[in-house]
């Protein structure tokens, strides 16, 4: 019996018991499918999160209190405590070469206007913000550094904020709403950002650094520093200078006992896709599980097919058919539920990418990779899971198949 005999023959053997057979390739399916979308899932949002820093600017650094590990990521164990307002003096005598400086206190506070309110990361920051974060006012004005020396009570809102609080309201403008028990005025409304992974950046409102720390925090400690280095060319000397001048101002002589951390974009970057990376081979790896299930239901199918199709593989044995006839016919049945499981769940799985791509603004684009890889576990799957019943088959004796009721 040749193998596209084979074929024919385990296609009607499937077509003939369509729920079973369907039943039996849905494990598949949902392994295949979830193992595909879940890696297009993960490299969309590590390209969501490398745009969005990258938008920034490639001459960024970021301060942040406590000490970074060799991977760039930052131990627990530093606070803002570590990251006084001092230290922006600091850089702005002894370094040279930054076109802007931009510290930041921020803290999570409730908004409300009216009935409406919502619940936020409300920044204290300086005059520099705009150029150093490359970000635009859409609608109204940034503050002004007479703003900041006064610690005023005014508001720059992110247009997501916006869109909240002023829901009937279209223009906001000079509108007056609470931040925690303090009324601030709106000047101002940012061009959207648009989100990055798991944050979004239209979700924050801004206030003078001045007025965050003597009307909200009640600290001047900062929660990190961005500096804009004038040439890009510089960025890891500038790195290195500012390290050692904030060691310096710390009263800090070992860099163990470092309890800040400057990181450039370029850094940033590749700690995000370091970290998305590792969380999509996780979000693959659980998806891929399904697959292995899925081969066990496989298995168990055909294992009740050959109890079933007892005496057909006896009258086939009867009238000439080899014990590798036999292997052959049941192994490139199973093979064939497993493959045509795989092409369903890589359609599923492009259709549920172009629903997030277009519904929920995440690039979510299948990877041939991906699609290759789960595919051929797939197949691997049939063959693997095929095996013992295709051999319980094989071994059969013609005489017992023939009298087995």
């Amino acid at each position: 019996m040749n193998i596209w005999e084979n074929i024919r023959n385990a296609l009607g053997a499937i077509g003939s018991n369509k729920m079973r057979s369907g039943l039996t390739m849905l494990g598949i399916i949902i392994g295949v499918a979830s193992v595909v979308l879940m890696v297009a899932i993960g490299q969309g949002t590590q390209k969501s999160v490398t745009s969005q820093l990258e938008s920034l600017g490639t001459n960024l650094l970021t301060i942040s209190p406590g000490k970074a590990s060799q991977s760039n990521v930052r131990f627990s164990g530093g606070s803002t405590s570590t990251l006084p307002s001092d230290d922006v003096d600091a850089i702005k005598k002894f370094v040279t070469g930054l076109s802007g400086i931009e510290p930041e206190s921020s803290s999570q506070q409730q908004l409300i206007y009216g009935s409406q309110n919502t619940r936020t990361s409300v920044v204290g920051t300086t005059t520099d913000y705009p150029s150093v974060r490359n970000v635009t006012v859409e609608y109204g004005s940034f503050f002004t550094e007479k703003n900041l020396t006064n610690a005023d009570k005014v508001v720059v809102l992110g247009s997501d904020t916006a869109e909240t609080l002023f829901v009937d309201d279209p223009s906001p403008l000079g509108k007056n709403i609470h931040i925690g028990n303090q009324i601030f005025t709106v000047i101002g409304i940012l061009e959207s950002k648009g989100s990055s992974g798991m944050s979004n950046r239209d979700e924050i409102a801004i206030i003078p650094l001045t007025t965050m720390q003597r009307r909200i925090t009640g600290s001047d400690t900062l929660s990190s520093i961005s500096v804009s280095v004038a040439n890009e060319g510089d960025i890891t000397y500038q790195q290195q200078v500012i390290t050692a001048v904030l060691m310096n101002a710390h009263g800090i002589t070992d860099s163990e006992d470092q309890d800040f951390s400057v990181l450039s974009q370029a850094d940033a970057v590749e700690t995000l896709n370091e970290v998305t990376g590792t969380f999509t081979l996780l979000l693959g790896g659980i998806a891929a599980i399904s697959l292995f299930v899925g081969g066990i239901g496989v298995m168990n199918i055909m294992l009740v097919s050959v109890t079933e199709r007892t005496r057909e593989i006896g009258i086939r044995k009867a009238i000439g058919a080899k014990k590798r006839d036999i292997l052959l016919q049941f192994l490139v049945e199973s093979t064939i539920l497993s493959v045509m499981g795989g092409i369903i769940g890589i359609l599923i799985s492009v259709l549920g990418s172009w629903i997030i791509k277009t519904y929920f603004s995440l690039d979510a684009t299948v990877a041939a990779y991906s699609v290759i890889l789960a595919f051929a576990f797939s197949v691997g799957v049939g063959i693997f899971f095929g095996l013992l019943p295709a051999w319980k088959a094989a071994k059969l004796r013609p005489i017992e198949a023939l009298r087995y009721e």
